[in-house]
Formats: C-alpha cells, sequence, structure tokens
C-alpha cells in the first residue's frame, strides 16, 4: 500500500516522454512542461484519494513535497502513522514513523522513473500516448482534459485522466485508473515555486529521530 500510494503521487509528478499523441494535446503538454522546468524549486500540497467501489474502500490523505532538480521530500503524515521519503539525487530515504525505521538504498536501485517525483505537475513525457478530451470549467477554473494511455504494460495503471489549468498551465489534479482496479484522486491543494529550499531538506537527518533503526541496504 505504501509503494502504491508513493508511485501514484509520483505518477503525478513525473516527466515522461510522448509516443503517438493527438497534436492539440502535444501542444498544452509541451507548454507544460516548458512552464514547469522554468522553475528552480516546487513546493506543493496535495489530496490524495484511493477508491475501490467493489471492496468498499474510500481513503483519502493529505500531503506535500518539495523539489528542487533531481532532489525531493514527500511527506505523507496521515498514511501508516506517517511517512517521509527524502532524495538527494543519489540515495534514497524512506522513513516510517511507525517503528521509528529508515531504509537507505541507492535511487537507481529503488526506484524507476515513475519513482522519481522530481519533476513534479508534468505527467506526461515517457511511456504514455495522449488525447486530448476537453476543455471545460471547474467551479471557477477553466481545465484542459488530458487523457493518457500507457504503452506497454510497465505502468500498473490502465488510464491517467489529467486536468490542467488552463490559465497558469500547471497540473491541476488527476485520476489514475489502476490496474488493481482502484482509483487514485490527487488534487493540487496549493503550490509555491522558486522559493529557498536547502540542500539539507532533502537529506534523512538521523538526529532529527532519536533511536531510529537505519536498515541500510545500498
Amino acid at each position: 500500500m505504501r509503494r502504491v500510494l508513493v508511485t501514484s503521487i509520483v505518477l503525478f509528478i513525473a516527466v515522461f516522454v510522448w509516443a503517438q499523441q493527438d497534436q492539440k494535446a502535444k501542444n498544452i503538454l509541451d507548454k507544460v512542461s516548458e512552464k514547469t522546468r522554468s522553475y528552480s524549486t516546487i513546493k506543493a500540497d496535495f489530496s490524495f484519494s484511493m477508491q475501490n467501489k467493489e471492496l468498499e474502500i474510500d481513503e483519502k490523505n493529505d500531503g506535500s513535497i518539495k523539489i528542487k532538480g533531481q532532489k525531493y521530500c514527500v511527506n505523507l503524515p496521515d498514511v501508516n502513522g506517517g511517512i517521509k521519503v527524502f532524495s538527494d539525487g543519489t540515495t534514497l530515504w524512506n522513513y516510517m514513523k511507525n517503528g521509528n525505521q529508515v531504509t537507505i538504498s541507492n535511487l537507481n536501485e529503488e526506484s524507476s522513473d515513475l519513482m522519481d517525483p522530481s519533476a513534479l505537475f508534468s505527467i506526461y513525457e515517457k511511456g504514455f500516448d495522449s488525447k486530448f478530451v476537453a476543455e471545460k470549467k471547474d467551479g471557477n477554473i477553466t481545465i484542459y482534459q488530458i487523457d493518457l494511455f500507457p504503452d506497454s504494460e510497465e505502468h500498473d495503471v490502465a488510464k491517467i485522466s489529467v486536468s490542467i489549468n488552463k490559465s497558469t498551465m500547471t497540473i491541476h489534479s488527476a485520476i489514475l485508473y489502476g490496474t488493481d482496479d482502484n482509483l487514485y484522486i490527487i488534487e493540487v491543494k496549493k503550490m509555491e515555486t522558486d522559493i529557498d529550499l536547502p540542500d539539507s531538506e532533502f537529506v534523512f537527518d538521523a538526529s532529527k529521530f532519536p533511536d531510529v533503526d537505519e536498515i541500510d541496504f545500498r
């Protein structure tokens, strides 16, 4: 569950390369990618929901993420008692408050591109075909809806429906249709860009977690 949740969040965040895409979808996604890449740092709060009607599951949690280049830190305070994920671009730390335990691994051993949220809010550049669906209103916001379809079985999703804020050209929300019949919904609640984020934000500091149990897989 923890890996599925983090993977889903990162799917919402990761930068991809398109395959066969309709031109309108590609033009919009190009603009979103250009806008996102222009930021030196990103800090965002989001909500994450998992639904499964057949199993009567409807869970919702809040989280936050900080990004600086290839570095990131994800905080999920309400999941399994609290989870924090740190990466300095080379090393990955997964901390679980329950058990006061952190696992340490080399980034390239623990994660694929989909597990790298260093390009938050650009969900479309690798392994997906895209299709423009509609321009519509979501409250006072005009959004573009674009559907993404995996071009292989590498990803555990059948489709991702992305909503893009037309005025800001940033990701507003995404719905991931899992191959496990789960529905994952991610919505950006607040986003700040180009703020000062020291490199220490992206490294696990054991001194801040007394008596932490460190498991090093490197």
